[in-house]
């Protein structure tokens, strides 16, 4: 069966503060806990106003704490940003705390701009070495032999179990994921043009490893589920007003809901923002239902990353309680 997980911001509301958000995302993954939602991803971004998720590990070590059970990841940890023996550390050290529950999701994109992106990376340049960050890493959280203990080893962090994810919003980490027998995330859920061939070319080109006996894909998407039509589409503005200021170059808070006549953009970027939100399900609990169980069939992963932007944290809470009652 399909499985559905969360993928979390930690998205900074207009008038509040990022510690609002932490209280907002220690509710989600407690009710996405209850509901049965498989892992609850946090994502690495930099230099917004928006989005409180730039200390990826100790974000994923806060909310593991708050709950019991459900598996807490980074989707992702942007790596060339960081020098892969400290994503060991971290991510060993997260597994020691809490055991079998922590996942790592992998991209090779800077998470920002690139002026941020020169400040987070000092000397290292661009993302060209990510194979070679992505071997470094693997091998840092490989087992090691007690009576070969290399010079050089995480602690925490060798033998951990953490399982390791490539994410990408084309076919590159799809390409890369099948060569070294990896789990594979696609972001549709922002950049869905290549969501088919990238997701094609990984389950045909995939390499059965000591990680991944056969190939696993997910996909994300972008759900608003509310009791009625109409007002899943007026919540879904929020959205909407986040992709707008992206075109704009704005780095705005979460900003909430307006009706559909008020939103005030050109055609050209009207077309910009659709393009790049075209994976959304919006709708009611009926046409969630429909329209999810469509994205499945059509992508055939086995797993989807749900993005839940609604403006309103209960209004939130209850998108996540309907879209679970709508899959049993």
């Amino acid at each position: 069966m399909t499985k559905y997980s969360l993928l979390d911001l930690a998205s900074v509301r207009q008038g509040e503060q990022p510690s609002d958000s932490f209280i907002h995302s220690k509710k989600m993954i407690q009710t996405a806990e209850r509901l049965g939602f498989h892992r609850y991803w946090v994502a690495e971004h930099h230099n917004m106003q928006g989005v409180a998720s730039s200390a990826t590990s100790v974000l994923i070590g806060y909310l593991a704490g708050h709950s019991n059970s459900i598996r807490v990841g980074a989707g992702g940890i942007m790596l060339p940003n960081h020098a892969p023996y400290i994503i060991a550390e971290q991510f060993g050290t997260l597994d020691a705390m809490y055991p079998g529950r922590i996942d790592l999701g992998l991209g090779r994109a800077p998470g920002t701009d690139m002026m941020t992106a020169r400040a987070l990376r000092r000397d290292h340049q661009g993302a060209d070495d990510f194979p070679q960050l992505v071997g470094e890493l693997l091998h840092y959280l490989g087992p090691v032999k007690e009576d070969r203990l290399p010079a050089v080893m995480a602690v925490p962090g060798a033998g951990a179990d953490v399982p390791v994810w490539l994410l990408g919003s084309s076919t590159y980490s799809a390409r890369l994921a099948a060569q070294l027998g990896l789990p594979f995330a696609f972001a549709s859920h922002f950049a869905p043009d290549q969501l088919m061939q990238a997701l094609e070319l990984y389950h045909r080109n995939f390499t059965p490893s000591s990680y991944l006996k056969e190939p696993y894909a997910m996909a994300g998407v972008n759900v608003i589920a509310a009791e009625t039509d109409e007002e899943a589409q007026q919540l879904s503005t929020t959205l909407i007003q986040q992709f707008l200021s992206i075109v704009r170059g704005h780095k705005h808070k979460m900003r909430p809901p307006v009706s559909l006549e008020e939103l005030d953009w050109t055609l050209s970027e009207q077309m910009m923002v659709e393009r790049s939100v075209r994976a959304r399900i919006v709708g009611s609990q009926e046409t969630v239902k429909k329209q999810l169980d469509q994205f499945v069939q059509d992508t055939q992963v086995k797993e989807v990353m749900i993005s839940m932007p609604i403006y309103d944290i209960e209004k939130r809470l209850k998108s996540m309680e309907l879209l679970m009652e709508a899959q049993k």
